[in-house]
């Protein structure tokens, strides 16, 4: 992850596709982790590259999060037990689903100003 945010407050994705997302007038190419403190720039590029390391940003900032929507590019994926106890564990309740439901369900969710945040693998 980058030292800065692309923005560093929460905003509705206003696009995704063709590789990267639109959000605040800005664009994006790659995956994107949607936290409290900002949007970043996110490492995995398939399910299979989310791992504790690429959740440590998100466990930072778990007294901020109920939910955490995890976007799987195009298709389903479960989240393996141990990932999903790690949030347990810190009272984080994880969704998986494809990017496209995942970025709907987040922006609903943030204008109801709820405690979301997401990570979207492009598609």
């Amino acid at each position: 992850m980058s030292p800065t945010p692309h923005l560093p407050r929460r905003a509705p994705i206003d696009a995704y596709g063709e590789g990267g997302f639109r959000f605040a007038g800005m664009a994006h190419r790659g995956s994107l982790l949607c936290l409290p403190s900002g949007i970043w720039a996110w490492g995995p590029s398939a399910p299979v590259e989310i791992d504790t390391a690429a959740l440590a940003p998100v466990f930072a900032e778990a007294g901020e999060i109920d939910l955490f929507l995890l976007g799987t590019g195009a298709a389903p994926w479960f989240v393996p037990e141990p990932l999903r106890w790690e949030l347990r564990d810190r009272h984080v309740t994880v969704e998986a689903m494809p990017t496209g439901p995942a970025v709907r369900t987040y922006n609903i969710l943030l204008g109801e100003d709820r405690r979301v945040a997401a990570g979207l693998i492009a598609v």
